[in-house]
């Protein structure tokens, strides 16, 4: 190799790495944000980054672009390792042309999506971005396009993950939408298909950036977002810990870790966290931390539809997707939130041979005009289509209420759940007690002497007969009763007796799920 060629290769390794020169890594840092490489650095094992395409740069020549040429031209795409395993990672670079995506861009990110399709592993996407590349008109389109092509011929396949680490809006938001889990940070990232001025202009609304599209907005109010972070620093982190409970592709096992934990150990505050009025709260939470490795749980989507809890445990080593209802919010009714935060999470479960084990405390789902009218009966559905569907090892402990359709719903033995247990406190039947005697006995409890009387003597004849496991269990649909203090060891046992499980759907194209 000559000396001259030697020396451009390594100035122009080090001119790529300059980004958008000095002066804008500035002002990066002085809004609190890292630089894409630095992003990188942070996100990955160190030293295991591969970068491909450092070179590449635009070919546009109108608006006086052939003048404005930066090497990688805005995005840093390559591969590395977390924990030691394989993944592909692209990081759009605010600092040259505000991240904006050009046709070189796309083309990038296409290109390592491709090689995860090829090799089976993971896509990780941190979008810092202004949106399309104005001057290269529809161009820049068909870019994002062939982006959106590919995140949806990858659902599935491999996991997806995507930290929006600034801002991410118009047709830009469309590629986090369809990966599984997206993360962002509290008061520097936003997403939104129109921004505050063009809803100005049509609506007459006024709102903020962070109010129309911030983290905690899309945390709690729209959903979108998974994860809302402190700090890019947490954000990134987060995405290290949520990929060691997942598979590298569909093809793959879940990493196993040797549990530290007994798995044979029993909680005996189990036997005692059920209140004894049956209309008391309790933080289904506890029950969870209680019952899985070291306590360690990691919730996913904590702040939206928090009636419903979902995210990923291990129980003897194995990863696990843990669907929970929670009582201490709304009593754990399933309503059109709940029902979309846990199908979702479902199917990725299963997808990905996630274990799903379902903690059951339901009342039913939630009465009124606004559900209703909103589609409680199609999008409770989804939730119900969603364990239908699933095909992995699937496991439910009722603990308490397991009232109505929700007790189908939630991973019943009609659906195809595979073992099915409850604790003697349980209560399985059509509806709650008072409910149900008032409809049944509404003429009797009318006309005797004491109506008060009667109908709370025949409230405590119905909760007798029905507000226990046993009339399910002799049924079979309660495969058995267990003390709660056994629920740690009995999950463990029936999740290594499904190790080798193997099911499957009819052949098809794919279903209708009720969108």
């Amino acid at each position: 190799m000559s000396q001259t060629n030697r020396d451009r290769l390594l100035h122009l390794r080090e001119k790529a790495l300059e980004g958008g020169g000095a002066q804008r890594i500035e002002e990066q840092h002085k809004k609190g944000k890292l630089t894409a490489r630095e992003r990188i650095d942070v996100l990955l094992d160190e030293g295991s980054f591969e970068e491909i395409g450092m070179f590449v740069q635009h070919r546009s020549t109108d608006f006086g672009l052939d003048k404005q040429k930066f090497l990688g031209d805005g995005v840093v795409t390559g591969h590395g390792t977390i924990e030691g395993r394989r993944v592909v990672v692209f990081s759009q670079d605010f600092t040259v042309f505000g991240g904006s995506l050009s046709e070189a861009h796309a083309e990038k990110i296409c290109k390592i999506m491709d090689l995860a399709l090829k090799l089976g592993v993971p896509i990780i996407g941190l979008n810092d971005s202004g949106g399309a590349r104005i001057q290269e008109g529809v161009v820049s389109l068909g870019g994002y396009a062939d982006i959106f092509l590919r995140n949806t011929l990858a659902s599935g396949v491999v996991p997806q993950i995507s930290a929006i680490l600034g801002p991410c809006a118009g047709g830009a938001v469309y590629s986090p939408a369809i990966t599984d889990f997206i993360l962002m940070v509290k008061n520097t990232s936003y997403m939104f298909v129109t921004g505050p001025n063009v809803v100005k202009t049509v609506t007459h609304e006024e709102v903020s950036f962070e109010k129309l599209g911030g983290a905690m907005t899309h945390a709690t109010k729209s959903g979108v977002a998974h994860f809302a972070l402190e700090n890019e620093v947490e954000c990134l982190a987060t995405i290290r810990r949520l990929l060691s409970f997942i598979p590298l592709n569909n093809m793959d096992d879940p990493p196993f870790v040797s549990p530290k934990d007994d798995p044979e150990r029993r909680e005996q505050a189990l036997d005692s966290l059920i209140p004894d009025n049956p209309n008391k709260p309790y933080d289904m939470k506890e029950v969870i931390k209680l019952v899985c490795d070291d306590g360690d749980f990691f919730e996913v989507h904590e702040l939206y539809a928090p009636n419903i809890i979902v995210g990923f445990a291990r129980l003897g080593g194995y990863p696990v997707g843990i669907v929970a209802n929670q009582p201490a919010v709304l009593a754990g009714v399933l309503d059109i939130d709940s029902s979309l935060k846990g199908a979702r999470f479902v199917r990725f479960c299963d997808a990905f041979n996630i274990p799903l084990v379902v903690f059951e405390d339901v009342p039913g789902f939630l009465p009124g005009t606004d559900q209703e009218w909103r589609g409680i009966i199609k999008h409770g559905a989804k939730l119900l289509y969603a364990f239908c569907e699933a095909t992995v090892p699937r496991l439910t402990v009722i603990t308490r209420k397991a009232y109505g359709g929700a007790y189908d719903v939630m991973n019943s033995k009609h659906i195809r759940g595979d073992m099915n247990f409850a604790w003697p406190s349980a209560e399985i039947a059509v509806m709650g007690p008072r409910g149900a005697v008032e409809i049944i006995f509404k003429k009797e409890i009318a006309s005797a002497p004491d109506p008060d009387k009667a109908l709370e003597e025949k409230v405590n004849e119905y909760r007798e007969k029905f507000a226990n496991p046993f009339v399910a269990a002799e049924r079979g649909y309660i495969d058995e009763v267990i003390l709660p203090s056994e629920t740690r060891p009995k999950l463990i046992r029936a999740l290594q007796f499904l190790e080798n499980k193997v099911d499957a759907n009819p052949k098809k194209k794919h279903g209708n799920i009720p969108l």
